[in-house]
């Protein structure tokens, strides 16, 4: 005779994946402990490499030194681009920005759900990164500044350049887009025409030596295109 577990608990197991588990667990309720931000950044990074671009989190050197390139008194809203785990973005607000300004893009659904747990008033955004130029068009005040954490050179040169201008243009003018690299030269084809860039001295205590790229629009008064033709 076969016997049938038919247990809500037992479907409910053999109908969700693994990665769903991950996201809706409460350690806190089955006193488990979290896992640590790195082990969360492994899984993202054996789950999707290209998207992760590294196993491990920014290194705090790296971050201090990646918002110290944004001005705090600056009004307006300032966007993340792959925040992950929220490296850079406790330097941000220790820097002394108000976590209420702060607008996190980042795809993957466990470290949104770890963004929103931290920084309850932060707007976090699930969605790819390349969108980024749109939601800052569509943002109620310009952002005063850009902060990115992306594995740029897994896209064509020409992507790179499109991302880093379009988001430019739609930031207020002299918004700073910041992004870190892990090689001497610029991840983005810059400078250009139309577009300033400037890299920090390499920053030596991360567990991959980095340098901090500051890319601006070459003319003070553009940007905010959006009001281009009021």
């Amino acid at each position: 005779m076969k016997v049938v577990d038919n247990s809500p608990v037992k479907e409910r197991r053999n109908s969700i994946t693994d990665h769903d588990l991950t996201i809706r667990v409460d350690y806190a309720a089955v006193g488990e402990k979290r896992p640590s931000d790195n082990a969360l950044f492994f899984r993202s990074w054996l789950e999707d490499p290209l998207r992760a671009g590294a196993f491990k989190p920014s290194g705090a050197a790296l971050a201090r030194a990646m918002a110290a390139r944004i001005d705090p008194s600056m009004p307006g809203p300032i966007v993340e681009l792959g925040p992950g785990t929220g490296a850079v973005t406790a330097a941000l607000v220790a820097c002394g920005v108000n976590p209420s300004r702060l607008v996190l893009v980042e795809a993957d659904p466990v470290f949104c759900r770890l963004l929103r747990e931290r920084w309850p008033r932060a707007r976090v955004l699930q969605t790819d990164a390349y969108t980024a130029p749109a939601i800052i068009r569509a943002l109620d005040d310009p952002a005063a500044a850009v902060v990115a954490g992306l594995p740029l050179l897994v896209r064509p040169p020409r992507q790179r350049l499109r991302l880093v201008l379009d988001c430019l243009r739609n930031a207020a003018p002299q918004a700073p887009f910041v992004q870190f690299t892990y090689f001497v030269r610029s991840p983005v084809p810059a400078p250009r025409p139309g577009l300033r860039a400037h890299g920090s001295m390499m920053v030596w205590r991360n567990l991959w030596p980095a340098r901090v790229w500051v890319y601006r629009l070459a003319d003070h008064r553009a940007g905010i295109i959006r009001n281009a033709h009021t």
